[in-house]
Formats: C-alpha cells, sequence, structure tokens
C-alpha cells in the first residue's frame, strides 16, 4: 500500500505543469481552495517564530470554506514540545481573499487551485508585528516555477533567502526533521488528512 500511494505521489509530482495563465490573484473561488495541502516553503521577517518549534511554523491539513464564506484551517504544529492538532475559523473580510482572526490577517496572495496557493500572514503579538509568506502545494514537492513564483512574493515583501526555509526536501518527500533535529518526529509529519 505505501508503495502504491508513492507511486501515486511521484506520477503527480512528475505530471505537474506551471501554467501562468491559469494564475489568479483576485476574486478567488474559495470552493476551489478546499482540501488537503503540502507545506512547502516559509518565509518571515521574524525567524524565530518559523523554526521548527516557532509558534507560525504551521502546517495546513487541509481548508473548509464555511457557508458564511470564512475559511477553516486544520493545522498541525507543535506545541511544549508534542503535536497538537488545531482547527481555526478565519472571518471573511470584505475584501476578497482576505480573512481576520481577531487582529490579524490571512490574505490568499495567489494560487491555480490544483498545484499551489501562497498565503500572506500578519500577525500581532504584543504590539510586535510578524509577516508570514507560506507556500502550499496539492503534492508534497514542487517544480521550479512554483518555487520561483514564491521567491518573488517574497521578495515584495522584503524577504530574501535568509528569510526562507523549505520545509520539502528536493526531489523527495516532505520532510519532517526527527528528535535528533529537534523537530517533529514521525507524529506531527505534515501529511494531508
Amino acid at each position: 500500500m505505501a508503495l502504491l500511494l508513492l507511486c501515486l505521489v511521484l506520477s503527480l509530482a512528475l505530471a505537474q505543469e506551471f501554467n501562468p495563465r491559469e494564475i489568479v490573484y483576485t476574486n478567488f473561488n474559495l470552493a476551489r481552495v478546499e482540501g488537503p495541502w503540502f507545506l512547502i516553503s516559509l518565509a518571515s521577517n521574524n525567524m524565530t517564530r518559523i523554526r521548527v518549534n516557532g509558534d507560525l511554523h504551521l502546517f495546513i491539513r487541509s481548508i473548509e470554506l464555511l457557508e458564511n464564506g470564512s475559511l477553516m484551517f486544520n493545522f498541525r504544529f507543535m506545541l511544549h514540545g508534542e503535536c497538537v492538532i488545531v482547527t481555526v475559523t478565519c472571518k471573511k473580510t470584505q475584501r476578497n481573499g482576505e480573512f481576520s482572526i481577531g487582529e490579524n490577517k490571512v490574505l490568499i496572495l495567489e494560487t491555480d487551485y490544483w498545484g499551489y496557493i501562497i498565503f500572506y500572514l500578519q500577525n500581532v503579538r504584543d504590539s510586535a508585528e510578524t509577516q508570514v509568506l507560506a507556500l502550499y502545494g496539492r503534492i508534497p514537492v514542487l517544480d521550479r516555477p512554483f518555487l520561483e513564483r514564491f521567491k518573488r512574493a517574497c521578495s515584495k515583501y522584503g524577504m530574501g533567502p535568509r528569510n526562507t526555509i523549505d520545509v520539502a526536501e528536493k526531489g523527495g518527500l516532505p520532510h519532517a526533521p526527527g528528535p535528533e533535529e529537534g523537530g517533529w518526529g514521525p507524529g506531527c509529519a505534515h501529511q494531508p488528512i
């Protein structure tokens, strides 16, 4: 069964094709954002918060569209050394593709729905503002054109390579650092539901 799943993931990875005409920047069809996602890369102006044990190092398991237009995110992240699953509802705002969690903002920057999505998060804690960009894919590894789009988004927000963490291994399945790396271990790997 594991071999069959691996073959499916690899065939999807090889079949991915970048089509810039299908990229959406506004007027998002939120129903098409629903479903499982894999974390590929994170970038932030505060690297401590997105490192392995950082409070904004979040693995989305899936996204659900609620009847009121809000999005429900199902996350996995480390809390006090333990992997926890958390569900967070982001309220829809007046702006298309923008959601709020209290005073924090989540924006969809761009997506093609079937391959990748880039989120922008503005988080305020103790009056300090942290910006996070996150690249998620429908499969665990994305080709270079998708990664280049993420680099451009990071550059737009003033974040360079020193502000970026690549979560997925190059050419392989997603990387979940083991206990020897101070990481997730097998119980908190970022596999979708």
